[in-house]
């Protein structure tokens, strides 16, 4: 396929290319999970191209989506895209009020798993240009059935990879994560939380240092997590639980995340968009 170009400059470029290994890493950690467990299941990879509506090119991703026997569907996105906001979503936009223009590049993930036991899981880090430059991103933890000890080493490695860089960072990103990630129609939160961050603007080098240790913090924690219950044996009443749990997770992607909105305003690919959705639910 054609891809669509689009001019970077060395700070974008650098967060492109990041943001793609971090993608191959995390993909091939998560196939050799799948070998470990019996399966041949691999990542498919489909690339898009985003026509934007001044006709220049618009960039485009790739989407990586696998279906095995651990992961039931996980998809791991990369997208590289800029043009033109339209007026009244730069208003939303800090920067794009006075310049429609954007660049964004970013990497997505959402993993749902087969066993009731495992934690489905987000995780998602990106680089925003209009007038001001930016990172955000965030990674937090679902389970259907919660253990203890998964949501505290959880929280632990995003608190380590946050102490390095500025002891304010874990108590405030983990707050905005528990108010981001909380479906207010049903007064409960999407999960047991983690980090969430935005609008790192001013120091590109240590914000980019931080946002690519997010990124190592994830890749490290929550394979662990993985292979620690998706052995555990589960019941019909582990899997009602599960798909009922999902209900409230498409809610939210439906609903209130900033993501979704962001690629459906920007005329991103729509299965790319889509992919947090589950492949099972269930509302009672």
């Amino acid at each position: 396929m054609k891809r669509a170009m689009l001019e970077l400059d060395e700070q974008q470029k650098a967060a492109r290319d990041w943001f793609e290994s971090l993608r191959d890493r995390i993909c091939a950690a998560f196939e050799t999970i799948e070998r470990q467990a019996g399966s041949d299941a691999a990542f498919a990879y489909t690339p898009w191209d985003r026509a934007d509506t001044s006709g220049e090119p618009g960039g485009g991703g790739v989407r990586g989506q696998m279906a095995g026997k651990v992961f039931e569907k996980v998809g791991v996105n990369v997208s590289t895209v800029g043009g033109q906001f339209s007026p009244k979503f730069a208003k939303s936009i800090p920067g794009a009020e006075e310049d429609p223009s954007f660049f964004a590049t970013g990497i997505s993930l959402v993993a749902h798993m087969a066993n009731p036991h495992v934690p489905a899981v987000h995780m998602n880090t990106r680089f925003l240009t209009t007038t001001r430059r930016w990172f955000g991103g965030g990674a937090d933890l679902n389970p259907a059935i919660r253990y203890g000890e998964d949501t505290e080493a959880f929280h632990a490695r995003l608190r380590a990879a946050c102490a390095a860089h500025d002891p304010t960072f874990y108590p405030r990103f983990s707050k905005w994560a528990d108010e981001y990630f909380w479906l207010p129609h049903r007064g409960v939160p999407r999960g047991v939380g983690g980090i969430f961050y935005d609008h790192l603007e001013g120091h590109f080098d240590a914000h980019f240092a931080f946002t690519r240790d997010v990124g190592e913090a994830f890749l490290d924690i929550f394979p662990q997590i993985v292979r620690k219950r998706m052995d555990t044996p589960f019941t019909n009443e582990d899997m009602d639980r599960l798909l009922t749990f999902r209900g409230r997770y498409v809610e939210f992607n439906l609903l209130y995340d900033r993501g979704t909105l962001f690629g459906l305003k920007t005329g991103g690919n729509i299965d790319a968009i889509l992919m947090s959705l589950p492949p099972l639910a269930k509302w009672q």
